[in-house]
């Protein structure tokens, strides 16, 4: 790539952590000055109870958090993130955090939450990919790695970080008092058998379906020698 080019977008990936973090700090600061000093109209979209601010807060805070931990693994393992992974990574953080929780998106638009799901299930696969190309060059590993491993791990990896979160959202639900799950009706009536299951069960579906797509992708990206999924490594 042109150094150029490359510092071109070297400056435009800093300048969208910048934005997202920022995103993610103003609202901290406007939550609790509202929890303090007022409320929401009850009516208003996504805001509904105190707990709705604690959990906006916890998001914005895992925000912060988690926007920093390519850079952490980038000076852990010695490689550098390709931008074009890094740019979705913040994206998706971007319209899961401030767009889906703080503009209230996820209740605004019906679909947002499988559109996330789906967008972060095959920017997960991806990841997995780039975690076999670091863990290959580990002098530790002595054993070469199939390209049919590397799409297997990359799959089960997108779809483990999945179930993780919707281990997240039970958690959540039942400390809080929260409905991020949606085993209750807008009404509050609480779903029974297959009903309460039902939205967990479409979250898994899609980011098996997203997993799936990223190992077809990314095992071509591989045949055809293509590097925009590559880490950068260092020795």
């Amino acid at each position: 790539m042109p150094k150029k080019s490359y510092d071109r977008k070297k400056r435009f990936s800093l300048l969208l952590y910048y934005a997202v973090t920022l995103s993610f700090i103003v609202p901290i600061i406007f939550l609790v000055l509202r929890m303090v000093y007022g409320r929401v109209p009850e009516n208003a979209a996504g805001y509904h109870s105190d707990a709705d601010y604690v959990l906006m807060i916890i998001q914005c805070l895992l925000g912060l958090a988690v926007i920093n931990l390519p850079q952490i693994l980038a000076r852990q393992f010695r490689f550098e993130l390709p931008m074009a992974l890094y740019g979705m990574y913040i994206i998706f953080l971007y319209c899961a955090i401030f767009l889906g929780e703080v503009r209230s998106f996820y209740y605004i638009i019906p679909c947002w939450d499988s559109i996330l799901h789906a967008f972060s299930s095959l920017m997960l696969g991806f990841f997995g990919y780039m975690a076999v190309t670091i863990l290959v060059r580990d002098e530790h590993v002595v054993m070469k790695l199939s390209p049919l491993f590397s799409a297997v791990f990359a799959f089960c990896f997108s779809l483990s970080i999945g179930a993780i979160w919707e281990i997240y959202e039970y958690v959540f639900d039942g400390l809080l008092g929260l409905n991020m799950q949606k085993f209750m009706t807008v009404d509050g009536v609480l779903l029974v058998g297959h009903a309460a299951l039902a939205d967990t069960m479409k979250d898994i579906m899609i980011d098996a379906a997203g997993a799936l797509t990223a190992t077809v992708i990314g095992s071509l990206a591989i045949r055809h020698d293509r590097k925009w999924m590559y880490p950068k490594l260092y020795e």
